[in-house]
């Protein structure tokens, strides 16, 4: 990686191909060699014996050579033959003589014995043996013999190859004094060690895909001036039984040598998930392999040895999946999750990420994190990145902030569909499912303000309609809720008052709409009839994403009257969605002809067209807002 030095450089790997093709070349040459002393001379006409003794006597032979009852021979012409007799003729070679024949005699040679046994057993075996032996080469990949399945896969790296440190990881202060405190151990354990204090044996990072959990492995490697061994979970286990636990042994051992000098060491494990689920579990039993190898890192970890001055760094986003024993204290005693950033966070972020790039003076980084809310660390590079692009494209010598708001839209809702055909009656029914979302999301006390209106297909959306909320809020009310869920059926109650029909445009709406319905009944207590119960249950983690599903030991009553609930909640805030646009058309429609001429709408544009056509209408107060971490996108297109 542009030249750094590593630690576990090892000639060997690097001759590894040379030393292939040495080993091919030696064993073709074997092979020939052993063919060409095997093979007969070049023995030409098969004679009768009788017909060999009238040529003898006629004159016609030049020379012969007598090998036990085998007699190849030269014709005066210069033509071979070979012949067989049935008994040795002891007086044979006197009566060639005698005819002025040259004769040679050679010891009899068995080719059925010794030599072709080689031939037929030990040639075949040399080439199986090759061909596995490559194979084996190249299941192990960083393998050095055959007999390299028990060796580790982790890179061992020091302090010069990784260049990540602390100051490139932004956004998530408080987890990176927690790994701080690791490195300062690794530098100078005495401070802690004088006092009975011990270091953590095992740390666990977990949290959402990007939040940057491998980042600050990372600038641990950057910044530990120790050896730091990096290995995927995947890693440990193979084809072969015994394998992942070999592995896990020989990690532990490279580490252990390393600490030798009083010096500690890291081991870093990612998605170490593949190789910790718990075990016995899945239907038919668990896996043999992956739970030995489990087992031996439980014992490297934790075992009747202990393990001194080596600290287990590990990475998941799957933390329910992980076998009990291995999250104990004694092996991860500290468990750290890492969170999508807030506001500041993705602020620090983003100047992390466009260090190395040209930003126009109109580049305004904190409305840009205002205008990212769930973005974690991997979005909002993926988000500058892209937004260089965008610029580079069109001809700028630097990035303003309108790419990086195109760049919002392309990350949020796919890039732009220009050539998509799309019909001018269509085109009319999603602008009133759009102004739909946006009038009602406008007219709620405590919706989420309404951002921007488009009507320009991206992606798979013919339409969108980006709500963000003012500031961090972690606490929802069951209003707010409700003011939702209403903005969210706020398109499809559009499309029934204009067109007196309901079309597929609301497909994701209905998806999300009944989502946020299930989990006010069923999590948050919040229907009446049910009460304040609990009657759902996460399929998963919570960073998955995962449905909520109904508890199997719930009756087939409450059952019904769950389902009662949520079909309830979901037609009064349709109902409450129509009736608003109802008494509001004519700003439904002025705000759908303003779509259709101008196909996107900013927020402040949306105050000025409607202050004049909604009664009490309150624009929304200029703030420095904050807000919760979610976006709220709707589709125009199932």
């Amino acid at each position: 990686m542009n030249g750094r030095p590593r630690i576990d450089d090892d000639p060997r790997r690097r001759n590894r191909n040379f030393r292939t093709v040495l080993l091919l070349v030696l064993v073709v040459l074997f092979a020939v060699v052993l063919v060409q002393s095997l093979r007969a001379p070049s023995v030409g006409e098969e004679l009768s014996y009788s017909e060999f003794v009238r040529l003898v006597e006629q004159g016609q032979v030049q020379e012969v050579t007598i090998q036990g009852v085998r007699i190849f021979g030269t014709r005066t012409d210069g033509s071979k033959f070979h012949t067989t007799a049935w008994t040795l003729d002891e007086k044979l070679p006197d009566r060639l003589i005698s005819q002025g024949v040259e004769v040679r005699i050679k010891p009899e040679q068995d080719l059925s014995g010794f030599w072709m046994l080689l031939l037929y057993l030990l040639l075949p075996a040399l080439f199986l043996g090759t061909i596995w032996f490559l194979m084996i080469r190249r299941m192990q990949g960083e393998g050095t013999s055959a007999f390299s399945f028990g060796r580790s896969q982790a890179r061992l790296f020091n302090k010069e190859y990784s260049k990540v440190t602390f100051a490139d990881v932004a956004g998530i202060d408080e987890v990176k004094e927690e790994v701080q405190e690791i490195v300062e151990y690794l530098k100078d354990p005495q401070k802690f060690v004088r006092i009975g204090a011990q270091i953590p044996r095992g740390v666990l990072l977990v949290g959402a895909p990007g939040t940057g959990k491998t980042l600050l492995a990372r600038a641990i490697a950057g910044e530990a001036d120790v050896p730091f061994f990096s290995i995927s979970g995947s890693d440990f286990v193979e084809m072969f039984v015994g394998v992942g636990a070999a592995r896990v042994r020989d990690l532990f051992r490279r580490a252990k040598d390393e600490t030798k000098g009083q010096r500690g060491a890291i081991i870093f494990i990612d998605e170490i998930d593949a190789v910790g689920r718990k075990r016995g579990a899945g239907i038919g039993g668990g896996h043999d392999e992956r739970e030995q190898t489990l087992n031996q890192l439980l014992s490297e970890m934790d075992g009747f040895e202990k393990n001194e001055h080596v600290i287990v760094l590990a990475a998941t986003n799957r933390p329910d999946i992980l076998d009990p024993a291995l999250l104990r204290p004694g092996r991860f005693d500290r468990k750290i999750t890492v969170p999508p950033p807030d506001i500041k966070g993705r602020e620090a972020i983003l100047r992390v990420h466009v260090k190395n790039k040209k930003l126009a003076p109109d580049v305004d980084l904190k409305t840009l994190a205002r205008r990212t809310p769930g973005f974690v660390g991997a979005d909002l590079e993926n988000l500058c990145n892209e937004a260089a692009l965008l610029a580079a494209r069109r001809g700028k010598d630097a990035i303003e902030m309108k790419d990086f708001e195109d760049a919002i839209d392309r990350v949020i809702a796919g890039i732009e569909r220009k050539g998509r055909l799309i019909s001018e009656e269509e085109k009319v029914k999603i602008a009133y499912h759009e102004a739909g979302h946006a009038l009602v999301g406008k007219l709620l006390p405590k919706a989420d303000p309404v951002h921007r209106i488009s009507i320009v297909p991206r992606g798979e959306a013919l339409g969108y309609t980006l709500q963000l909320p003012l500031e961090d809020k972690y606490l929802y009310s069951k209003q707010e809720l409700m003011d939702r869920l209403t903005s969210t059926l706020g398109g499809r109650a559009a499309e029934e008052i204009i067109f007196g029909e309901v079309t597929t445009g609301a497909y994701d709406d209905l998806k999300k709409a009944t989502e946020i319905a299930k989990r006010m009944v069923m999590s948050y207590g919040m229907s009446e009839r049910i009460g304040p119960l609990s009657l759902g249950r996460e399929d998963g983690n919570v960073f998955l994403g995962q449905d909520l599903i109904l508890s199997r030991e719930l009756s087939e009553k409450m059952s019904s009257l769950v389902d009662e609930e949520i079909k309830r909640l979901i037609e009064e805030a349709y109902a409450r969605a129509k009736q608003l646009l109802s008494d509001n058309e004519s700003a439904l429609r002025k705000l759908a002809e303003k779509l259709l001429e101008v196909e996107v709408l900013e927020g402040d544009q949306l105050d000025e067209l409607l202050k004049d056509e909604v009664p009490h209408f309150v624009p929304t107060p200029p703030q420095d807002p904050e807000p919760q971490p979610q976006t709220s996108v709707r589709s125009s297109s199932p």
